[in-house]
């Protein structure tokens, strides 16, 4: 990429009618380097020009000379190439065509973003990925360091915040707790979020397609409570079990009682199957299980695009690329070779009815 750093430099010093001198001191450098940077003998150090385009009221990528319908056009193709790599579970892939971009869009934030998440997958233990262990520990300081920069310098607050979560959620998992706890406690509370308070704004064509975007978020946080719940076994089998019957229920309610083929369908049936086989409820286990294979393989054949609707819902279009992971492994794949593994499945691995089911996820 040409860049022409220097040359605007100029122009936008002129238009502001202040020497090198000045604008040296405003930014805490020498005379000299400004005069280097203007004769195009070397580039601003990358940390300073945030606050050279912020002082002149401009993009960094104006600043850089950047064709902007051109860098948006380079930019969404490099993201479509990442999406395709991260709905196949190909996290090395992801890495390198974040890298790519960024070489040459070093200041896309979206980039910069999409790399720490690469990144983050990488040492993802709930993947297929075995070198995840070691990923954590070298990818550590660089996703520090990405999260640390979009903090602090990123115009678009969504990704500022996506990253701050982020960076939070690593530091814990690295065992700084209370770092990730204080970067957590800096985000905005719920109550006071923009779904929240926007609702009188809103022009009356807009107020169904929002509320219906509530509700999916709703639903969706209430999913993601109830798989914490389970996950972490934070209530005795029994009382476990009740709180999958009252999941199902919820999910009957809010798809109009059709099921939905996603991966969290199937793993929530696992998981129900997984109590009952530890209450020694075989016969409902069974057929948790033919529940599983059936949506699992429905899962895995699902069509490029497609769509599911519900009256409280409305329609919601989905693409495959959609979906999100760090298993390249097919979703019947992981179901045969990691979930129905566990050993909550020990005292029935040997029966012949648990075996069709091994054989029909292959």
């Amino acid at each position: 990429m040409n860049l022409n750093v220097g040359d605007k430099i100029r122009c936008l010093r002129h238009e502001k009618d202040i020497t090198q001198e000045e604008f040296a001191a405003i930014l805490g450098v020498s005379c000299q380097s400004v005069s280097r940077w203007e004769n195009g003998i070397c580039y601003p150090d990358i940390e300073l020009l945030p606050d050279i385009a912020e002082f002149f009221e401009v993009t960094v990528d104006c600043l850089m000379g950047v064709n902007e319908t051109v860098r948006k056009e380079k930019i969404a193709k490099y993201l479509e190439q990442f999406q395709e790599a991260v709905s196949q579970g190909r996290i090395d892939d992801c890495i390198a065509v974040a890298r790519n971009g960024i070489a040459e869009y070093p200041n896309s934030y979206m980039l910069l973003n999409k790399l720490m998440y690469a990144l983050f997958l990488a040492g993802d233990s709930d993947g297929n990925i075995p070198e995840w262990q070691e990923n954590m520990k070298k990818y550590d300081s660089e996703i520090t360091m990405i999260g640390e920069r979009i903090m602090k310098y990123c115009p678009d607050q969504d990704i500022r915040l996506e990253a701050a979560g982020r960076l939070a959620f690593n530091h814990c998992e690295m065992g700084r707790r209370e770092i990730g706890r204080a970067i957590f406690e800096t985000l905005p509370s719920q109550k006071y979020c923009k779904e929240t308070q926007i609702w009188w704004a809103l022009d009356e064509e807009e107020k169904l397609p929002f509320i219906r975007g509530r509700i999916q978020e709703g639903y969706a946080a209430m999913c993601h409570g109830i798989y914490l719940l389970l996950d972490e076994r934070l209530l005795p089998d029994e009382a476990l079990l009740k709180v999958c019957r009252k999941l199902f229920a919820l999910q009957g309610l809010v798809f109009d009682g059709k099921e939905p083929a996603e991966w969290g369908t199937v793993r929530n049936h696992c998981t129900m199957a997984a109590l009952l086989a530890r209450l020694k409820q075989y016969d409902s286990m069974y057929d948790e299980l033919k529940t599983v294979v059936e949506t699992a393989r429905k899962f895995d054949m699902r069509s490029g695009q497609y769509s599911v609707s519900s009256v409280l819902l409305g329609e919601m279009k989905k693409e495959r690329t959609d979906f999100e992971t760090s298993d390249s492994r097919t979703l019947c794949e992981i179901v045969r070779d990691k979930w129905l593994a566990a050993e909550d499945f020990d005292a029935v691995r040997s029966t012949e009815e648990f075996d069709k089911m091994i054989q029909a996820l292959s």
